[in-house]
């Protein structure tokens, strides 16, 4: 059966029917195409291509051109998947009209069909103006990479009372303000369980169980791309690292020997 564009209508179906959501970042038009003719429901452009694609240590160097760069490149590689797009570092926390403009620049000009921003209840208003002004927002509360050197690196979050009880109130606290879901990264399976039952809208988790509503990975982590950094939370279902590597040793080596390009790949 031919696929639909997903839409959030078509995400909050799959949330009512208990229907786990699938989330995978992508970067560029061709891993957009590859893991939308895959079945993924959304594309997530995330900033971690500051890690990813840039070579840097955190997301926070990412700027909001370069967001909205790469996410045009998905969206010309995608027919059906819905495209969410982070705002990076400082596009957003410091008012509430930079906030919306960075928002809008990501969908007018990037084609974004959501914003994912970092944070909770300090951005309920943000989030509140934006999905007045028709965009969706996706929420994303837990380890939030852009807080890399406040939490001291990539630590689990909500481990003890007081830490947990803040994450669902944000949880809260985002829903009411229009979040259509919340991502969920590196926290405790029963803290993930309890917000995920709490709440009226999805939630997708990354390192946080199997108790949302969906789960996102990182495309080259899940196609073992990556193979210098590998959290607990990922699982590799290819280890395409070795495969290129094998792959261009073999056409380094052709050339070399003077066997590559033969007749077959040459024109008369």
């Amino acid at each position: 059966m031919e696929r639909t564009k997903v839409t959030l209508r078509t995400l909050g179906e799959r949330y009512k029917s208990a229907t786990p959501i699938t989330m995978v970042t992508a970067y560029d038009a061709t891993c957009a195409r590859l893991f939308d003719e895959a079945g993924a429901d959304t594309l997530l452009v995330g900033d971690s291509l500051g890690n990813v694609i840039q070579g840097q240590s955190t997301t926070i160097p990412v700027t909001l051109d370069e967001m909205i760069y790469h996410t045009r490149c998905v969206a010309r590689g995608t027919k059906h998947a819905h495209i969410v797009a982070d705002l990076p570092f400082l596009s957003y926390g410091t008012s509430l009209e930079t906030g919306l403009v960075s928002a809008g620049r990501l969908m007018k000009e990037g084609h974004a069909e959501s914003v994912k921003l970092e944070g909770g209840r300090q951005y309920a208003e943000l989030v509140h103006k934006m999905t007045q002004m028709g965009i969706p927002v996706i929420g994303h509360l837990g380890l939030t990479p852009q807080s890399y050197h406040t939490m001291s690196g990539y630590r689990v979050q909500g481990r003890d009372e007081e830490a947990a009880a803040t994450i669902l109130e944000d949880a809260l606290i985002l829903q009411e303000a229009g979040a259509w879901g919340i991502v969920l990264e590196m926290v405790p399976v029963a803290l993930a369980k309890t917000i995920t039952e709490k709440l009226s809208i999805p939630t997708i988790g990354i390192g946080a169980g199997p108790s949302t509503s969906g789960q996102v990975l990182v495309g080259y982590d899940l196609l073992g791309i990556t193979d210098t950094f590998k959290p607990k939370f990922v699982k590799r279902y290819k280890s395409l690292a070795e495969e290129i590597r094998e792959g261009v040793r073999a056409y380094c080596d052709e050339v070399v020997r003077g066997e590559y390009p033969d007749d077959e790949h040459s024109f008369s």
